[in-house]
């Protein structure tokens, strides 16, 4: 594991390289992964428009700041992601500014998921390639100390929720995670991850 986590950290992209890599695709009318097509372009394009957003709007309560900034050790968290799915581009821009209130505590780095398969395969979630994941790791020592995702708690829960009532995940309920997202604010992803550091 330590391996392939060393390899996909090689490959990886820091939040802006990240970005402008989903950005220079978009305009050549791509999106990230080995799939292509026009609903994972247009999924790029809103998630695009989406992470320019909460950039400018997340905000990281000060008490969360101050966890953060007292961290004892230094870690990177390592995030699977793609530039065309709605929960990493509601999660990675909460990720960032957590990384930034650390002071230097925290190191993100990126990597793709399609282009990280053996990574993936490591961290499945109820054996699914479900995206955003973040791993954990020591810096110093490059051990994984534990992994988070694909989505906060009570976005999983409402998901889990709507597939029961209904038998599957149509654009409806992605209509209301992401009005979650919203209302959220991103509390419980910032509380869920402080609590597992």
């Amino acid at each position: 594991m330590k391996i392939t986590i060393a390899k996909a950290l090689f490959n990886s992209h820091s939040y802006s390289e990240y970005r402008k890599l989903v950005s220079d695709l978009l305009f050549d009318g791509k999106s990230t992964g080995n799939e292509q097509s026009e609903d994972l372009t247009h999924y790029s394009s809103l998630n695009e428009t989406r992470m320019d957003r909460l950039d400018k709007t997340i905000r990281i309560p000060d008490e969360s700041i101050l966890k953060l900034k007292n961290l004892k050790n230094e870690y990177i968290w390592l995030v699977i992601a793609e530039g065309w799915c709605g929960d990493a581009a509601q999660i990675l821009p909460i990720f960032n500014k957590m990384a930034i209130a650390s002071e230097g505590k925290i190191e993100m780095k990126i990597v793709l998921r399609d282009e990280n398969d053996e990574l993936m395969k490591l961290f499945l979630t109820n054996k699914k390639r479900a995206i955003p994941k973040l791993l954990i790791i020591d810096r110093e020592t490059g051990s994984l100390l534990d992994s988070w995702g694909p989505r906060p708690k009570n976005a999983t829960d409402l998901i889990n929720d709507y597939k029961k009532k209904f038998g599957a995940i149509d654009e409806k309920v992605k209509t209301e995670l992401q009005l979650w997202y919203l209302k959220d604010k991103g509390l419980n992803t910032q509380q869920e991850v402080i609590n597992l550091m």
